[in-house]
């Protein structure tokens, strides 16, 4: 059955899942805050729209007669960096399109992140988990979205870890050394965080399969097979492995310490492939 989606923010991810929606034949509409994307998007998508997530006539426009809305967008990587500068990004960004998303239509699909969770509590992390009440404005802002979001019937969260292997993005030796060469070496993380990762394409087949299967509430898109080291570990490796100094990890930010399990994505079906 051919249906029609509308994708608002085509990062890496969201493009990917469009690549994925128009091959299968559906109708996609994907949006961009950046008009200088919109021929990227052409290739892809049936329609490109230039929208912010907060724009209300703008987003009701693009979603009109959509089966479902995905909503990918993601803070300014500018702006996530210093704890004064998330407070007015993360709230337009995420709260703020997600009010909108859902006054527009009633199946909206929210791209989260691990950080509600705080560091977590007992040995595993699920759904169940409480979220945290971490006053920095990234956790404090997706849990806000996120509530937005599963307030209506039609509501699904995916909650993803660190999205890599997207040929232009920068791999991590790249981030560590941006980290020292602009951000004095200091990063808003915890040191004792797991590094989970997901693979953009990935990150789009777990989105795929919540919008096909019809899933809502929360679903966790973390793979899950190995504990993954953290971030003092993972990136004390790649400083040693450059000759670069150990970076200074200042716990604004906080994820998981401890596993986090997506097996009610793993039990529906879903299996990640990179």
């Amino acid at each position: 059955m051919v249906a029609k989606y509308t994708i608002i923010g085509c990062g890496h991810v969201g493009l990917e899942l469009a690549r994925r929606w128009a091959e299968a034949g559906h109708a996609v509409t994907g949006t961009t805050t950046t008009p200088g994307r919109v021929p990227e998007l052409l290739k892809v998508c049936a329609g490109a729209v230039v929208l912010r997530g907060a724009d209300q006539e703008a987003v009701a426009r693009a979603v009109e007669g959509a089966d479902a809305v995905v909503l990918t967008v993601s803070p300014r990587l500018s702006k996530a960096f210093d704890a004064a500068s998330r407070v007015a990004e993360y709230a337009d960004t995420l709260i703020a399109s997600a009010r909108v998303a859902v006054a527009a239509h009633p199946r909206v699909v929210f791209t989260s992140s691990g950080s509600v969770y705080g560091s977590g509590t007992g040995p595993l992390i699920d759904e169940t988990a409480p979220t945290t009440g971490d006053p920095d404005a990234s956790p404090r802002s997706f849990v806000a979205a996120e509530q937005v979001v599963l307030g209506s019937p039609g509501g699904a969260v995916l909650r993803i870890p660190d999205i890599y292997g997207h040929p232009d993005d920068l791999d991590y030796p790249a981030r560590v050394r941006f980290a020292h060469e602009r951000l004095g070496g200091s990063v808003p993380f915890a040191a004792e965080a797991l590094l989970y990762r997901i693979d953009y394409r990935d990150a789009a087949a777990a989105l795929d399969f919540v919008v096909t299967e019809g899933l809502t509430g929360v679903v966790n898109g973390y793979p899950d097979e190995v504990t993954p080291p953290t971030n003092a570990e993972f990136f004390g490796a790649i400083c040693a492995a450059e000759g670069l100094p150990g970076l200074t990890y200042r716990g604004e930010i906080r994820m998981p310490e401890v596993p986090v399990t997506s097996s009610r994505l793993r039990g529906l079906g879903f299996r990640f492939e990179h």
